[in-house]
């Protein structure tokens, strides 16, 4: 019997009947990562902030609580639209107990100190799959003329003025170039950032920061230009589709040997994803703002190393991991990004995966299914991949700390469903599997 860690709770988990096959359409939300440097750039705008397709995620209900902790007005237009105004917010700092689970509360530094010239926030958390330094932000802001001091878990800085600089990352950081952007846009003079970031959702900030008039130039290439301007404006923004919420219900399609069409996507943000699943044997065909999963053929063995975008992403790795189970050969998984995100693997084997792990390195014995079995999600990603399995494996699986799955993904439960997955979620701590255990 699979046993929770005892004083934790665990109520809500999923239940799944694993055998069927995915069949249908289904609709992509908005992109966690995106929103989740949206909502607070909106601190830099004057006025109020109209944004749409926000996924309804726990993230982001988090971000829109310190929003209005701290003093902006929210009103909530449908599930997915929120109007936000901060032109009230006067406080820049954010209370420790709600920022310091979720990386992305380190957004907050760059957008407070870019408005008040300081801000205090706690030392960044989220899933926990290896070190999170922020010293390359630390560096972008230092370069901006702000100095900080960390104390009892919380990040301090301040500046007199904030002045534009050449920024020149050791590595390339998602969260250093998205502060970078939020502080440079009010600063005075010209900020360039070198080695930065190209993933989608650094554009889509750039793109938001622009409508509220920014001067952001070279957002999605290695060297970003900001010229900084007196003061931002309102806007009304929709975000980008999800192109981990849309590779992993391709992956979905593909275990199940499904036939799904995935809208509301761009096809673009998603090739390095659709290259590798067309390597592997799975039937990608593209439409302009959809994509077409079939899988109906062998699956074959491969290699893949996940890098920053364009590379393929490690927020697909878990996910491209299961489906590498189910196929014949030995497949080799390299993780360029984090030290230690091969943590989901011990659930795996519960499942009859046969992978070893040797640091940053996956080896997969693939051998055509998995099997049933209580397991737990030990991060967001990780949740998915579990689920994945569980959908393709023979038996009823039940899969626990879903809380980490809720993070980003908006309505898996009822999206799965509708494309006739057997899952539901139950709230009891003993389900009569656990009985039958």
């Amino acid at each position: 019997m699979y046993e929770t860690h005892k004083g934790e709770n665990y109520l809500e988990k999923y239940v799944i009947h694993g055998g069927n096959r995915l069949r249908g359409e289904v609709a992509i939300s908005g992109a966690k990562n995106a929103a989740v440097a949206i909502l607070p750039a909106t601190i830099l705008a004057k006025g109020p902030c109209l944004i749409e397709n926000i996924p309804n995620i726990s993230d982001v209900s988090i971000m829109i609580k310190i929003l209005s902790e701290i003093g902006a007005k929210i009103r909530v237009i449908n599930k997915n639209t929120y109007e936000i105004d901060t032109s009230r917010i006067s406080i820049p700092e954010i209370p420790y107990d709600m920022a310091r689970h979720m990386r992305a509360s380190s957004y907050f530094l760059g957008a407070l100190l870019g408005r008040f010239h300081r801000s205090k926030v706690s030392l960044p958390g989220g899933c926990d799959f290896g070190v999170r330094p922020i010293d390359q932000h630390l560096k972008c802001f230092a370069a901006m003329g702000a100095t900080s001091t960390v104390e009892s878990g919380m990040i301090a800085l301040s500046a007199e003025k904030l002045t534009g600089a050449h920024i020149y990352f050791d590595v390339v950081t998602v969260g250093g170039t998205i502060n970078a952007l939020l502080a440079a846009v009010l600063a005075e003079g010209q900020t360039i950032i070198e080695n930065a970031a190209k993933e989608p959702h650094i554009v889509d900030l750039a793109n938001f920061l622009n409508s509220m008039g920014a001067d952001i130039m070279g957002a999605g290439t290695d060297v970003i230009k900001i010229r900084g301007v007196k003061e931002l404006h309102s806007t009304s923004y929709s975000i980008i589709p999800d192109q981990i919420e849309a590779g992993t219900y391709m992956v979905a399609a593909a275990v199940t040997r499904g036939d799904v069409l995935i809208k509301n996507v761009i096809p673009k943000h998603l090739e390095s994803i659709t290259s590798k699943l067309k390597k592997i044997g799975v039937t990608v065909m593209e439409f302009d703002d959809s994509i077409r999963v079939i899988g109906d053929r062998p699956y074959r063995k491969d290699n893949v190393k996940t890098m920053p975008h364009p590379g393929f992403p490690t927020d697909m790795q878990p996910q491209i991991c299961v489906l590498l189970c189910l196929s014949d050969g030995t497949s080799i998984v390299t993780e360029g990004v984090w030290d230690n995100r091969f943590k989901y693997v011990e659930e795996l084997t519960r499942m009859g995966a046969q992978i070893s792990v040797e640091g940053r390195i996956a080896i997969i014995e693939g051998q055509g299914h998995l099997i049933a079995a209580p397991v737990k999600a030990t991060d967001l990603r990780a949740g998915a991949a579990l689920i994945i399995a569980a959908l393709a494996a023979e038996g009823v699986s039940e899969i626990e700390d879903i809380r980490h799955v809720e993070r980003g993904y908006d309505n898996i439960e009822g999206k799965l469903r509708a494309l006739g997955a057997d899952i539901r979620k139950i709230s009891k701590p003993d389900s009569p599997l656990q009985q039958v255990l």
